[in-house]
């Protein structure tokens, strides 16, 4: 019953309604703050015949606003009359309810003693007062009778009050000795409140007791409390009672208004039957909302438990984030400890030439020197015979050592600069182009800005050609890593026996030789008679069966199975051809001599095929 709270609490005081009344827009209000916020108009600006009442024609019968300015469609409060003494003069307060509310434009009479004051009496209303509904901001102009034209709303006082009463404090058993213990139930028949122990030992659920209905203590204080249903009178005519229900202005009426009033010409019906009637609409109108509740609550489970998935899949997915870049940064560790290797290696390969270039050179500057020494030691021999006997020897071995010191002898065989330059501009591009790819099949088209220049595109970057004889690739502008995907493409021209290729690439793929030639696609290319499946330009797996104009070439790419399998006109064309693919690939295709294709995605998997369950070593048809 908490839920139903908001629904007993008065738009104006925000508390729980005091006799409410019935406004003519079937809105509720407290009979207290409907006199607070009562607006006095000038009586030249009020014709009588367009006041209206609670009771009054079924339309309200309201005033036009537009000339009156009681409400103004710029402000989302109430309307003033501006100029007028009568008009209120301070600024509009709020309710608890965030109601704009004008403080009351009448003087309250001074109180006056208790006792002598006639209980229910109210300082008169003003004459042209004029009420704005608080919450559709309808307005309409009081009668004679003030606020006791509307009608007391003594359904709405009734709920209020069994709701209060469930509110209150708990019931005590009625047939404890001493310090009575909290009631637990109460029996209909017997008109008790019991708790566990003594209804056990007073009311056993045997014999003629086995027959009492027992109660919560909040529903049977609710039964023991209510009273008989009041007749309610009329408000036109305060001494009848409403015994009819007239169908045209909707309201019960007594017979006086029939004999007397507007309804003597409108069609009228018992009172107890249109009770009955409304009451059995009102219950299939519930149950039609009760459906419409109980599929809300199934549907805030549902977003509760998309919150714990949401917050699981986050988990999840940060981890997998985590471990993806930690493998990374390890693989660049690797190719890290693998350049240095290679530095290292060429380090000491310089090392080792200049070193035994020096070693060559000491020895070799060694025997020079000896030989120098020696020569200067013969040229002071005064001895001319003896002399001569060894000149010409020493002179062929001066000459000899001489030319081993010729060009080339004295020059590094090494430099000392490394030619090694790590061209790591395309893996910082890449880290800075790192981000997430669609990982659900959707609609994506041939991507303009990776794609050869004699790629020619049309028709929303979904139809693509190519007038070069060489062979050209274009990708298309999402890449895949997880999930089953499935795209197909359609041949608009097809002359002269061409052999397009079709499948999926890196995103570094050469652009310039036909798609699998390299190690960064994985292809079929087909002729009009026979396919063959390529990759790193090793060719396999030749499938009898081409294509022509009006051919339809369907790729299958399952992650889950790490496959790749091809179709040709909804047939498979050939065994699974690929086998073992991981990380992120884009759909490619490469185009020649004049080939169009256009593409279809975000197709349904083909009937055929059961994610999951494929042999992946032979064909899935």
């Amino acid at each position: 019953m908490d839920e139903m709270e908001e629904e007993l609490k008065c738009p104006v005081c925000g508390s729980f309604y005091r006799e409410p009344i019935i406004l003519p827009c079937s809105h509720n209000i407290c009979l207290a703050c409907a006199r607070n916020i009562l607006v006095q108009t000038p009586d030249a600006e009020s014709p009588q015949s367009s006041r209206a009442s609670g009771s009054g024609v079924s339309d309200y019968d309201y005033l036009d606003l537009d000339k009156m300015s009681l409400y103004s469609e710029a402000d989302s409060g109430y309307g003033s009359y501006g100029g007028f003494v009568s008009a209120p003069t301070t600024p509009c307060q709020k309710s608890p309810n965030g109601v704009r509310v004008f403080p009351p434009t009448v003087p309250q009479p001074p109180p006056q003693h208790h006792l002598l004051q006639h209980p229910g009496c109210l300082p008169p209303i003003p004459r042209n007062s004029c009420i704005t509904c608080p919450q559709c901001h309808r307005s309409l102009i009081l009668d004679d009778r003030g606020l006791r034209g509307f009608p007391k709303n003594r359904v709405l006082e009734g709920v209020v009050d069994r709701y209060q009463q469930s509110k209150a404090a708990a019931l005590k058993c009625q047939l404890c000795e001493k310090s009575p213990k909290e009631a637990t139930v109460m029996c209909e028949q017997c008109d008790v409140f019991y708790c566990d122990p003594c209804r056990l030992r007073c009311h056993p659920p045997r014999g003629p007791l086995a027959k009492h209905r027992l109660v919560p203590p909040a529903q049977g204080r609710i039964s023991r409390r209510a009273s008989p249903r009041k007749i309610s009178t009329c408000t036109e005519h305060e001494l009848e009672n409403l015994s009819m229900y007239c169908v045209q202005c909707k309201m019960p009426v007594c017979y006086q208004c029939l004999e007397e009033g507007k309804h003597g010409t409108h069609e009228v019906k018992a009172l107890g039957a249109m009770w009955k009637l409304h009451k059995g609409q009102l219950s299939q109108a519930l149950n039609g909302l009760s459906d419409r509740a109980s599929e809300a609550k199934e549907f805030l489970v549902q977003l509760r438990n998309m919150v714990q998935h949401i917050q699981e899949n986050g988990v999840e997915f940060e981890a997998c984030l985590v471990a993806q870049c930690d493998a990374l940064i390890d693989a660049l560790n690797r190719r890290k400890a693998q350049l240095l290797a290679r530095v290292n290696k060429e380090h000491e390969h310089k090392l080792k030439v200049v070193r035994d270039q020096i070693s060559h050179c000491t020895v070799k500057l060694r025997q020079t020197t000896g030989l120098m020494e020696y020569c200067l030691e013969v040229i002071k021999e005064n001895d001319p015979s003896g002399f001569l006997q060894i000149s010409d020897a020493l002179i062929r071995r001066v000459h000899m050592t001489e030319s081993q010191w010729g060009k080339g002898t004295l020059t590094p065989r090494m430099t000392s600069d490394f030619d090694l330059t790590l061209d790591s501009g395309p893996l910082l591009q890449t880290i800075h182009q790192l981000d997430f790819v669609q990982m659900k099949v959707a609609w994506f088209t041939f991507d303009t800005a990776s794609a050869h220049p004699d790629i020619i595109f049309s028709n929303d970057n979904l139809t693509v050609t190519c007038n070069s004889y060489d062979d050209r690739v274009v990708m298309g502008n999402s890449g895949f890593s997880r999930g089953v995907h499935y795209w197909e493409m359609t041949v608009d021209r097809y002359d002269n026996h061409p052999d397009p290729a079709f499948g999926v690439a890196r995103g570094d793929v050469l652009k310039d030789v036909m798609l699998g030639k390299d190690d960064k696609a994985w292809a079929m290319y087909v002729d009009n008679n026979r396919s063959w499946f390529m990759h790193n330009n090793s060719h396999t797996n030749r499938t009898d069966g081409g294509i022509g104009k009006g051919a339809t070439i369907g790729v299958l790419l399952d992650f889950t199975r790490g496959i790749l399998i091809f179709l040709i006109n909804d047939e498979q064309q050939g065994p699974v051809a690929f086998e073992g693919l991981e990380g992120i690939y884009y759909p490619a295709i490469s185009l020649n001599r004049n080939v169009q294709v256009t593409l279809h995605t975000g197709l349904p998997i083909p009937d055929f095929y059961t994610p999951g369950e494929v042999d992946p070593t032979g064909s899935v048809c």
